[in-house]
């Protein structure tokens, strides 16, 4: 962010955002971005009292979709309860590509998943699958905007309109933790938002694409009635009458100043420019890496977040596989996560690289050389050099094998974090491994 954005977000350190009292203008700037968020996703107007999108800052999605489950939880809940019917078993459509966090709200709320499976073929939900498990215990259905593996958006119209068409009543959902701030501005006449008349709330972060820094998320809802009275509280301790719809109390209002910041500095125009280059440089890597033999999972030109998902081609006389490269890649200063793509694809292996602001095109002609020459290196080497290298990497080299804060009873061998980023060893450091390698590859030879 620029230097006058982190000025303002360090003045704000000390001011608490819920103390509406004393910083009105917090609370003002916050209103402000709702709305223009609102406006974005293209939520209906009105001056009734019903009428009109409503929504708040959150520390980022994951609270965002808690709040959105909770709602829609209560207003199953309340329904059922007027036409005198249970309501001990609520379940939640979604894939089975989710983020971890809407595991989370299922098993604190106690509502049961009802998943969507990929396929090694298809990454994403089916829409017709999807409303085949809609049933009157349903509370929501959870659509992606950007799913975590690919990056691929869900087809949010082809799920309304098929509910439409078989006269359900259920809301959706749509997770556009990433994909919100990116969709607009590349691909505007994609039908994803409150243009479609199920989709009822959406939650975004604005510590992804919307350029600030962590933690700010967004959730909104399409009007009132959406958002139950009974999950507002209203106070009057901290000097006047306040409601309040968030999980946590307390928090500083610096990351909702820095969003605000964003969207007047940079408008609808910066905006565009911004995630427009993005694409364009995720397509030239994807492109790239394509020309390499790989396989690319992800979409290009705007059908997705500006990403790339690709695997290795299956070749059954290879001795290394995705996670070998990412711990060659590791050495160079890279860390390209190596995971396995969702539950029934086969135990697909995968790497991904997201794009982001900093990441040019310069930076991405130094990731394809690197991918390159750790290939060339991982052919010469047989694959217990290539098994004792990554237990070393692993050990001295990463944070997770150097972790010592983890509860012994929680802990795990490795974790895969979905991003990239740049890594700095110390000139000594990178001495010592660039010899470790030369002396695997002798020992080959």
């Amino acid at each position: 962010m620029e230097e006058e954005a982190e000025k303002l977000m360090t003045e704000a350190f000390p001011k608490n955002f819920i103390d509406y009292e004393e910083y009105p203008q917090s609370a003002e700037i916050q209103n402000r971005c709702v709305s223009m968020i609102a406006r974005l996703f293209h939520a209906p107007e009105g001056n009734s009292e019903h009428a009109g999108a409503i929504g708040t800052s959150c520390v980022g999605s994951s609270e965002a979709i808690m709040l959105a489950v909770l709602a829609m939880k209560k207003r199953w809940k309340n329904r059922r309860l007027a036409e005198g019917k249970s309501c001990d078993r609520p379940n939640l459509v979604m894939s089975s590509a989710v983020q971890v966090c809407w595991e989370k709200a299922c098993r604190y709320f106690e509502i049961e998943e009802k998943l969507v499976y990929c396929t090694p073929e298809r990454y994403v939900i089916d829409p017709e699958e999807t409303v085949k498990l809609v049933d009157e215990n349903t509370i929501g259905i959870c659509c992606i905007l950007g799913t975590t593996y690919t990056g691929e958006y869900e087809d949010v119209k082809g799920v309304n309109d098929l509910l439409t068409k078989k006269g359900l009543n259920v809301p959706i959902h749509v997770d556009a933790a990433s994909g919100g701030f990116v969709a607009p501005f590349v691909v505007p006449d994609l039908e994803w938002d409150f243009r479609l008349e199920h989709v009822v709330s959406i939650n975004v972060s604005g510590h992804k694409y919307g350029l600030v820094y962590p933690g700010i998320g967004w959730v909104v809802w399409r009007s009132a009635e959406y958002l139950p009275q009974e999950l507002v509280f209203n106070i009057n301790y901290l000097g006047a009458d306040q409601a309040s719809f968030t999980l946590n109390f307390s928090k500083g209002a610096s990351q909702v100043i820095g969003q605000y910041y964003q969207f007047i500095r940079l408008g609808k125009h910066g905006y565009r420019a911004i995630m427009s280059n993005l694409t364009r440089i995720a397509d030239y890597l994807s492109d790239s890496l394509e020309a390499l033999g790989f396989i690319i999972m992800s979409k290009k030109s705007g059908e997705g977040l500006p990403l790339v998902a690709f695997r290795l081609p299956p070749k059954e006389d290879r001795h290394y596989d995705e996670f070998s490269l990412a711990h060659q890649l590791r050495v160079r200063g890279w860390v390209v996560p190596a995971y396995t793509m969702a539950p029934h694809t086969g135990n697909m292996k995968m790497l991904r690289v997201v794009v982001r602001e900093d990441f040019t095109k310069n930076r991405c002609d130094n990731l394809i050389n690197d991918i390159r020459s750790s290939q060339a290196l991982l052919e010469q080497m047989d694959r217990e050099s290539i098994k004792r290298q990554e237990e070393f990497i692993h050990k001295h080299h990463t944070a997770s094998g150097k972790a010592t804060h983890n509860h012994p009873k929680f802990r795990v061998r490795s974790c895969a974090t979905p991003s990239i980023f740049l890594l700095f060893f110390s000139p000594f450091s990178l001495l010592f491994i660039f010899f470790f390698l030369i002396s695997e590859v002798t020992h080959t030879d």
